[in-house]
């Protein structure tokens, strides 16, 4: 792991987060932001996801179940060369393939069409179970929002993962303590999630969402991991790097306009 080149890629991801969302005059930029250095590592030190290979089911798979944060994924898709980085500027955009949720039918490595909050840990039991079925090695991945985690499928889908024993699943919590409407302890607090998954039959770790040796460290144990599915509780920053964004829940489905956005991308490259 070569933490130089993944902060490089962090950069590079977050800057086209806010181009997208501030040209595009819409969007969610604060989870996107959050959850960046999660994506980084997982797509460029984990997965063994390419251009050439973006097309296959042979291969690892990944679940955005949070997909309005779709930013974050056509970021890392661009940063991977999967698709153009000049198609980022159509995000939103009438009759792009960049919707404001992620679409599988459009863009070969999206693996799942996400949007309603809660169905993508279901999918992604889906999707282990058949890779188990079709003797396939590769693992599934899924990241879900802390207040998606309000969610009841979500728990019915960690219980059959569980039931089940999909040591071949591995879900990534974004628990930055935020969502559209506050703070998601003032809501309906899913917390403390550590208890209920292991409750539930799961492998956890806890970690620093924005450390990239725990962040990797963490998804090897998970591939380590026999029996059990592994669910990683990373702690994160909403709106991370983005001085006027951090731990601010009005940014969670906001853009900025032209002088936030200078600040903002003045803001990252100084990061």
């Amino acid at each position: 792991m070569n933490t130089e080149s993944l902060m490089k890629h962090a950069k590079n991801i977050r800057k086209n987060i806010i181009k997208q969302v501030s040209n595009a005059k819409s969007g969610h930029p604060g989870g996107s932001l959050g959850a960046a250095d999660i994506l980084t590592v997982l797509y460029f030190n984990v997965m063994d996801i390419t251009k050439e290979n973006a097309h296959s089911l042979d291969r690892d798979r990944f679940v955005l179940s949070k997909g309005h944060a779709s930013p974050l994924l056509y970021a890392v898709l661009a940063e991977k060369g999967i698709i153009p980085e000049e198609e980022l500027m159509t995000f939103r955009k009438m009759n792009s393939r960049l919707q404001g949720h992620p679409d599988m039918n459009e863009i070969d490595g999206i693996d799942m069409t996400t949007g309603s909050l809660g169905q993508g840990l279901s999918a992604s039991v889906g999707m282990a179970l058949a890779n188990r079925l079709e003797k396939n090695s590769h693992r599934i991945y899924c990241l879900i929002g802390d207040g998606e985690a309000e969610e009841g499928q979500i728990w019915e889908a960690a219980m059959a993962a569980g039931h089940y024993k999909l040591d071949n699943l591995c879900a990534v919590i974004d628990e930055n303590g935020l969502q559209i409407d506050g703070k998601t302890s003032d809501i309906v607090s899913p917390a403390p999630f550590e208890d209920k998954f292991r409750a539930f039959g799961w492998n956890v770790l806890s970690i620093d969402g924005h450390d990239y040796e725990q962040i990797y460290d963490a998804f090897m144990k998970a591939k380590k991991m026999k029996g059990k599915p592994t669910c990683i509780v990373a702690k994160t920053i909403k709106g991370k790097g983005v001085s006027y964004m951090e731990n601010e829940a009005g940014w969670h489905g906001k853009a900025p306009d032209a002088e936030l956005t200078e600040v903002a991308l003045r803001d990252l490259e100084g990061n």
